[in-house]
C-alpha cells in the first residue's frame, strides 16, 4: 500500500480497492484505522490524540487527498503529501 505521509509515528497510506467512500488508511503502534478524506474515522481503532492529528492533517490536505484518490482509482501512482510539523 503506497505511503502518502508519515508524522508523529503515524503512517498514512492509500490504494484504490474498488470500493467507496473515498478513504485512506492510518497505522500507529499496532492500531489501524480507515478515515474518509475529511479525516473522519470510518472503521478501526486509533488513540484519540492520533485521531485528532490525522483529522487536522486531512483537513489541511483535503484537496491533495482527493487528487490522490482520483489517481488511485485510475490505477496510477499517488504522490506524497507533506506531514504535520
Amino acid at each position: 500500500m503506497p505511503t502518502l505521509s508519515m508524522f508523529y509515528g503515524i503512517i498514512i497510506s492509500m490504494y484504490f480497492d474498488d470500493h467507496n467512500p473515498p478513504h485512506f488508511h492510518a497505522a500507529y503502534q499496532g492500531d489501524e484505522a480507515t478515515f474518509d478524506l475529511r479525516g473522519e474515522l470510518l472503521e478501526g481503532d486509533m488513540p484519540a490524540k492520533q485521531r485528532k492529528l490525522i483529522g487536522a492533517w486531512a483537513e489541511i490536505h483535503h484537496d491533495e487527498l482527493v487528487g490522490n484518490w482520483e489517481l488511485a482509482s485510475r490505477n496510477e501512482s499517488v504522490y506524497k503529501i507533506e506531514p504535520l510539523r
